[in-house]
């Protein structure tokens, strides 16, 4: 393929999706990623140019934006926007999760809702793409307070979402206690019992791994890539930013594969833990996060290990990277840094930690390197397979859901290898991951006709 034709292709297409939405750098920046990996495949198949499958692709299919009022416990008046994006339902009815955090607009939303609909075709479940959320911010917040909140926010996202239609689940700000609230009230309106949340306690309807799948199936798909290369985790040094649930369950799965946790990380620094993040510390950091909702400062003093505070983990030695915070929390220096120190995986438990300097590093010095539209997509394959059990009205054990997940992101790496092989000793997963994602997409949006 010439590569003047397919870099001009990707320029031009990204003149013409900056100039639909300006000032949405998030967003742009996803599309961006997929559509520089597309662009041989495209030029290759002109069909889907023909057929404007990608102008389609970036197009939501629906946006819905509301205004939520709510009143906090000294009965002050508060509004906060609510949102959600219906980007694809070719393959199934819209699947994507709910954020609560201060940063939550319209363009990180797109992104992350774009970047749903290519990791739900991955996992080969018939779910669709969305997300939503808004700019509440849970944090220091009473339990009446968050009750609240949902309560009002689900009051008019329920005329919008329903289990054939939209199945909205957790993610940031957004774990049981907010999908309890948001589930009640759901039931509360609608007066039906339905799977329309996923996330839900086990007692409710619930799926058994399912908080455990993200953290899980990211290190499943970094085993899977080290296998490649005559790797495993064990005696590997990981080093995992974030503390919340991703980084908790990849922190005890790498465990489990006789890896060794050396960092954990909040929005006001890092810890480095020399010997080991054991479970006996995991199991502290569990209780002071999901418990007592403390920072994680609070590790390095209990154990005298050093506390880099306003800082990411990434100065530290390493062999694994698992990036499990947020977006954009791996920079061109740190990946340079990463590489320096022998890191030779990194596997994203967030969504798009990388940026795109610090991506194209990864691919140009040919490490391992799983994005997270593939590295992390066990969490929404669980959600999916708790969508299964709801609609068949029963619950399948620890162990059956686990080695569904294990074999979900074995499927979805064999995937990102058909379509990402580029020679006999190196997969571009970004190339893999997207290819896949989107032709099973592409082709049931081309049999369902213009809509």
């Amino acid at each position: 393929m010439n590569t003047k034709n397919s870099k001009s292709f990707v320029d031009d297409f990204m003149a013409y999706a900056k100039s639909k939405d300006p000032g949405q750098p998030e967003f742009h920046q996803a599309v961006h990623e997929v559509v520089e990996s597309l662009a041989d495949y495209l030029l290759d198949n002109p069909r889907y140019l023909h057929a404007k499958i990608l102008e389609r692709l970036i197009e939501p299919e629906r946006i819905i934006q509301f205004r939520v009022p709510w009143t906090d416990d000294r009965g002050n008046i508060n509004i906060n926007r609510g949102f959600r994006v219906e980007m694809n339902s070719a393959i199934g009815p819209y699947k994507g999760g709910l954020r609560f955090h201060p940063t939550v607009n319209q363009s990180i939303l797109k992104f992350l809702a774009f970047e749903q609909v290519l990791k739900n075709s991955l996992t080969s479940l018939p779910m669709g793409g969305g997300k939503g959320g808004s700019d509440f911010d849970p944090k220091n917040k009473s339990d009446n307070e968050v009750m609240r909140f949902c309560q009002s926010f689900m009051t008019e996202l329920s005329r919008h979402i329903g289990q054939y239609t939209d199945v909205p689940a957790g993610d940031i700000g957004v774990g049981g206690r907010e999908i309890g609230f948001l589930f009640g009230q759901y039931k509360r309106l609608r007066n039906e019992f339905t799977g329309v949340l996923t996330g839900k306690g086990v007692e409710w309807g619930g799926s058994l791994i399912r908080p455990e799948a993200t953290g899980y199936g990211a290190v499943y798909f970094a085993e899977e890539m080290m296998k490649t290369r005559g790797e495993s985790f064990k005696g590997k040094t990981v080093a995992i930013s974030g503390s919340g649930n991703v980084a908790q369950f990849a922190c005890e799965k790498v465990l489990e594969l006789g890896g060794k946790v050396v960092t954990l990380s909040d929005s006001s620094g890092s810890i480095h833990d020399p010997d080991g993040i054991d479970t006996e510390k995991l199991s502290y950091v569990m209780e002071l996060k999901n418990a007592h909702r403390g920072r994680i400062k609070e590790y390095a003093e209990k154990y005298g290990v050093p506390y880099l505070k306003g800082q990411r983990p990434w100065s530290i030695k390493c062999d694994v990277a698992l990036p499990c915070a947020t977006e954009n929390e791996i920079n061109l220096e740190e990946a340079k840094t990463l590489i320096t120190n022998g890191c030779f995986v990194v596997a994203e438990g967030a969504n798009m930690p990388s940026n795109e300097e610090a991506v194209h590093l990864f691919l140009a010095t040919k490490i391992l390197y799983g994005p997270g539209k593939a590295a992390n997509a066990g969490g929404v394959a669980v959600s999916g397979l708790e969508m299964t059990q709801n609609s068949m009205r029963l619950a399948w054990s620890r162990e059956e859901v686990d080695t569904k997940l294990h074999s979900i992101m074995k499927n979805i790496h064999e995937m990102c290898v058909k379509y990402g092989s580029e020679s006999s000793d190196f997969t571009n997963y970004v190339k893999g991951a997207n290819i896949g994602g989107f032709v099973k997409v592409a082709n049931s949006m081309m049999a369902q006709g213009l809509v």
